[in-house]
């Protein structure tokens, strides 16, 4: 007999089909990091080039934490949602049309910008858009295997007792069934979902980093 149970993916993430980010010009973030080298000949110039070394350690530096975002954590990283209705934008502010809008809480997403208030972020399906801060959350979630989506009926990711491969089996899900994510270690995530937790290994999600270890 089965002693596993076998758990389906939601019907509706999100809904609509508005005006996508490619219909209206993107923000851009830029630094300005280059410098062109001169050449001094005179003693008096010595001073300047001490200062100008100076400020190429300086630039190094910054360049040493460009994965940080304004607000000074990393970029980019993975939160939720935090509200059952979310409206995706193609820009950073209320005056941006609406592209998609999610239908689900605690679906994961990738935070790869920010802005003010806002932050762009990406989807488990690839879909980029701006939402504002208020509508994230710090709780990690997952998605099992997204990528396998649509691969056939009985292709499924397995959820174990144990975080290691020779564990038994809890529950066999479908891709695409949401995580929410206790504790990974690098190589597996603790997980619960539809009543029934376990360990996934943490290659078969989207919504944690490779290697990425967390409690």
């Amino acid at each position: 007999m089965r002693q596993f149970k076998v758990l389906q993916r939601p019907l509706r993430v999100r809904d609509g089909e508005g005006a996508r980010s490619g219909d209206a010009a993107r923000l851009r973030l830029r630094s300005d990091t280059g410098f062109v080298m001169r050449h001094f000949i005179s003693k008096a110039s010595q001073l300047l080039l001490a200062v100008f070394l100076a400020t190429a350690i300086m630039n190094s530096a910054a360049l040493a934490q460009a994965a940080k975002g304004p607000s000074g954590l990393p970029l980019p990283r993975f939160v939720s949602l935090k509200s059952r209705s979310v409206n995706l934008r193609i820009g950073p502010s209320l005056d941006y049309a609406v592209a998609f809008r999610y239908l689900k809480t605690g679906v994961p997403v990738e935070i790869i910008q920010e802005y003010d208030n806002w932050r762009r972020i990406r989807d488990a399906d690839g879909t980029e858009g701006w939402v504002n801060q208020a509508l994230l959350s710090g709780d990690r979630t997952a998605v099992a295997a997204p990528w396998m989506r649509g691969k056939g009926e009985g292709i499924f990711v397995n959820l174990r007792r144990d975080p290691q491969g020779t564990a038994p089996i809890v529950a066999r899900m479908q891709p695409g069934v949401l995580l929410h994510i206790g504790e990974c270690n690098g190589d597996w995530c603790h997980a619960e979902t539809q009543g029934v937790e376990g360990w996934i290994a943490q290659g078969e999600i989207w919504g944690a980093y490779p290697g990425e270890a967390f409690k």
